[in-house]
């Protein structure tokens, strides 16, 4: 088989789930001569540890760069512990904090120990920025600065907005896209991966890279991925995620919830199950012939396959069908006496309940994990704090990864 036709077959391998590439004619080229001179690709995604874990909205375009691993490329895991320093302001409404050295650090070995779920970590190099951007000096950092004006910056649509509503723009955020696109020159990266709303950052770096006399990189977007609740894109903050360190049962049952909307996105980005079969199973269900549920049942199952094994996959189904379908106590459920003047006529405040477990030991904390979605009774999520639940004997209550625990009523 000619490098060419190989180098083409690469390129539909990768377009699986991409939203867009710049371009698939420029891969192929980057991926022809790869297999005529035998250099891989220099893969690059970047991450900023403001945060210490990662959820299968991070695994998006972690997954598209194991692929590339597969494909016998060099993929750089670059932790972006001087940018983080500074802080994406992609997306956001006002300045992000800025963290502390030490806050970085921590949360990007945590990072690093979690993403060996996904990539091959033979094959994996990390980088840190901080290597070569600490070393920039003022008069480096002023040519770099100059090749972009304030009306390329305020092209992006949160700088737009910002300034339209007089909230401040910090100068600060204008270096953020700048010393991203560096780190492209820094790394003479071939690909650079990111979510939709990275774009603007990634065609900076393809713009630097011409200005340092580079060939430029090939940008890939990925979709974002929408959370639990089928509305906003997967957030710890939001309570609408799934951790990749989360236990079976607890990543089974989030999957359940996922709207049925969303099931044939969540197997394409999360799942190595081909698109035919995805689009049987589409079919199949539009037909009558395979139920929703087990639609969705299948999606858990492998979402937990990838993290925790075959053995604990089909433990945790089990789990869920007694739990939630056969509606029978789970292994393990605490038991919780509510006594008669703790409730009136079974009725009783829900953040007074969750108290009572000592999980949430204030009334905020309460209100917190009702707020995130990681409260249930007897299979209603709870999603008021304010709430007056009716209360039964035999009740099941879930407070997120923290258990089960059995109402008993006098």
């Amino acid at each position: 088989m000619g490098e060419k036709t190989q180098a083409a077959k690469d390129v539909e391998i990768l377009l699986r789930g991409v939203e867009e590439m710049i371009s698939p004619q420029e891969l192929e080229t980057k991926i022809t001569r790869f297999y005529r001179e035998g250099k891989p690709l220099v893969v690059k995604e970047g991450f900023d540890p403001s945060a210490p874990d990662i959820h299968l909205g991070h695994t998006v375009t972690l997954r598209k760069l194991r692929q590339f691993q597969d494909l016998g490329h060099e993929v750089v895991f670059l932790i972006g512990d001087f940018t983080g320093r500074i802080g994406d302001p992609t997306g956001k409404k006002e300045s992000r904090r800025q963290l502390s050295e030490d806050e970085v650090l921590r949360n990007a070995r945590t990072y690093a120990e979690q993403v060996n779920h996904i990539l091959d970590p033979e094959k994996t190099r990390v980088e840190f920025n901080s290597s070569w951007l600490k070393g920039i000096t003022l008069a480096e950092l002023t040519v770099m600065m100059s090749r972009f004006t304030v009306a390329r910056m305020v092209e992006r649509e949160d700088f737009g907005e910002r300034i339209k509503t007089g909230k401040p723009v910090g100068l600060h955020e204008f270096l953020y896209p700048i010393m991203q696109a560096y780190d492209s020159v820094a790394l003479r990266a071939d690909v650079e991966l990111g979510g939709t709303d990275q774009r603007f950052n990634l065609l900076m770096g393809r713009d630097m890279q011409r200005d340092f006399g580079q060939e430029p990189q090939v940008v890939i977007l990925m979709p974002l991925l929408e959370g639990t609740d089928g509305l906003e894109k997967m957030s710890k903050s939001l309570g609408n995620y799934i951790g990749v360190n989360e236990p079976p049962f607890e990543m089974f049952h989030k999957a359940m919830t996922v709207p049925d909307v969303l099931i044939e996105k969540y197997f394409l980005l999360l799942t190595d199950v081909p698109e035919g079969e995805i689009r049987k199973m589409k079919e199949e269900t539009e037909k009558g012939i395979l139920h929703p549920r087990e639609w969705k049942k299948r999606l858990a199952f492998t979402i937990v396959n990838v993290y925790h094994g075959e053995e604990k996959a089909q433990q945790a189904d089990q789990d869920f069908e007694r739990a939630f379908v056969r509606e029978e106590t789970p292994e393990g459920a605490r038991k919780l006496v509510i006594e008669a003047s703790q409730h009136t006529n079974g009725k009783m405040w829900i953040v007074k309940l969750l108290k009572m477990t000592g999980v949430p030991t204030s009334n905020s904390e309460a209100r917190r994990l009702i707020q995130q979605g990681g409260v249930s009774l007897s299979n209603q999520r709870i999603s008021d704090p304010d709430l007056e639940v009716n209360i039964q004997d035999g009740d099941l209550l879930r407070i997120g990864k923290r258990g089960f625990f059995q109402l008993f009523i006098q």
